[in-house]
């Protein structure tokens, strides 16, 4: 090798020793930001000129990346269902200590009529039940309002998580912009890639999201049903939030550049992000629920309804329980929605509307005294009170739609709508465990790939440092030895 040979080599490796370095510090100082991934300066060599660095490249794996996207939606999915679920659950049934749960009502309010039954003459115990039976309508008013207020929160977290998304397809267009013409340009494009893996893993918290890479660094966005997000443009996701919520109301779909991905009728729907959670928490899981404490408020007016005594077969109709649609009774075994929010004890029979608590043993509760049990005013009268007590106990069909018990007691359907509850709790709560485990060994799968190691990177440092000091010593020794050799041509 001539000196000016060795003098390039030793050039070419000062300079890559310093690319090299700075790549290094910049790794040092991005180790501690999310979303970031060790760069590598890539080095080649040239026959007779020594080394260079061809390319700044990321330390990366597409299919633990894809992972994570797969595992952040999935546990953002099932933690938006278990906070529903434990709202209505607090609110309903996770109250041991005020027995304020749709059954503990229901054998509070037996109790009352067993003791109001044996001692018929006492008015104290006569107030003392339809108390109870206040207390139990009162619960499963408040039981769906509470459902309803859920309904109402999933609806706005949906619209914001739409906002969310529109803001981060925006900002992924910008970004993807940037990328294609760094990579045309051939720029060092590897923050940008870091800054659109960050967007794109901010959009699979919000939805179900796989990213497909094209020439030129390019990349398209598509749900996890299929439909398209980000293809050259940024499509729009549209919701239209609706502000208050009853019962009867149904929620409005989200479309993805037009077409509904929630809701009965879409067509791609979304399986798994924040958004799909909510979705199915507002539109089936206390749908579900606000069935069963409707059929509950439906069996209680069934049982305590008031049947013709006059011999004319006249129309049953309700008597202690009553709603809107009274004198008519609600269809057997079918599910009158929102019934449990419109319940209420017949005012006849209430004493803080100036009623009559001894109704309830005598009948005629809806005023027609066709419907009168106790036609001889007798005050130790209790055959009413002991069927009533008796309905209670009985079987009788349920809409199988409300999941709950199809056949059984009003008191064995409650209970069942209770383990329902409590279940679909529970397995949101064991999928929220799993799917964050999931998350967390993916997260550490793909930090031990694209991660900055400190050691490593203070270890690499040095070996830089080391070639920078040799390639110096070379370049001060040709330096030398060409002195040298011009002194001895002058002389």
């Amino acid at each position: 090798m001539n000196l000016t040979a060795a003098l390039e080599s030793a050039r070419s490796s000062l300079m890559a020793s310093g690319i090299q370095s700075s790549v290094i510090s910049r790794n040092i100082a991005g180790a501690s930001s999310t979303g970031y991934s060790r760069k590598i300066a890539v080095l080649d060599n040239l026959p007779g000129t020594g080394v260079y660095v061809a390319a700044i490249q990321r330390a990366a794996s597409s299919g633990l990346y894809t992972n994570v996207l797969t595992a952040t939606s999935s546990s953002a999915k099932q933690s938006a269902i278990l906070d529903g679920l434990q709202k209505i659950a607090a609110a309903t049934v996770d109250d041991p200590e005020l027995d304020q749960s749709p059954t503990a009502q229901l054998n509070a309010l037996k109790k009352a009529l067993q003791q109001y039954a044996n001692a018929p003459d006492n008015t104290t115990l006569a107030q003392a039940a339809v108390a109870s039976a206040k207390d139990m309508a009162t619960t499963l008013n408040q039981a769906t309002q509470t459902v309803q207020s859920v309904r109402e929160g999933a609806d706005a977290d949906m619209n914001t998580s739409v906002q969310n998304i529109n803001r981060l397809l925006s900002q992924f267009q910008t970004v993807n912009t940037a990328i294609v013409k760094g990579t045309i340009s051939g720029d060092d494009i590897t923050d940008y890639l870091d800054q659109r893996d960050s967007i794109v893993s901010q959009l699979s918290q919000e939805l179900g999201v796989t990213m497909s890479t094209r020439p030129n660094g390019d990349a398209a966005l598509y749900t996890d049903s299929g439909a398209v997000l980000f293809d050259k443009l940024a499509r729009t996701v549209s919701f239209a939030p609706t502000n208050a919520y009853t019962a009867g109301t149904t929620g409005n779909a989200v479309y993805v550049d037009g077409v509904p991905v929630t809701g009965a009728n879409s067509v791609m729907p979304l399986k798994s992000g924040k958004l799909a959670g909510l979705a199915q928490l507002r539109d089936q899981d206390t749908v579900t629920y606000q069935s069963q404490l409707d059929e509950i408020a439906r069996g209680l007016i069934d049982t305590f309804k008031e049947s013709d005594q006059s011999g004319a077969a006249l129309p049953d109709v309700p008597g202690l329980f009553t709603y809107p649609g009274s004198p008519a009774m609600p269809a057997s075994a079918t599910v009158s929605v929102g019934l449990a929010g419109t319940i209420s004890v017949a005012a006849s029979v209430d004493p803080a509307q100036g009623g009559n608590p001894n109704l309830l043993r005598d009948g005629a509760i809806s005023g027609n005294v066709a419907y009168q049990y106790n036609t001889a005013g007798n005050g130790g009268y209790s055959a009413r009170l002991q069927q009533l007590i008796g309905g209670m106990d009985a079987s009788q069909p349920f809409d199988a739609t409300a999941q709950g018990k199809p056949n059984g007691s009003l008191i064995d359907f409650a209970s069942s709508s209770t383990s329902w509850i409590e279940n679909q709790r529970k397995t949101a709560d064991s999928n929220v465990t799993y799917q964050k485990t999931l998350l967390d060994r993916s997260t550490a799968a793909l930090s031990n790939v694209s991660g900055v190691n400190m050691d490593d990177e203070m270890s690499l440092m040095l070996q830089v440092e080391r070639t920078y000091s040799a390639s110096s010593k070379i370049i001060s020794t040709v330096d030398e030895m060409l002195q040298s050799l011009l002194a001895a041509v002058g002389n």
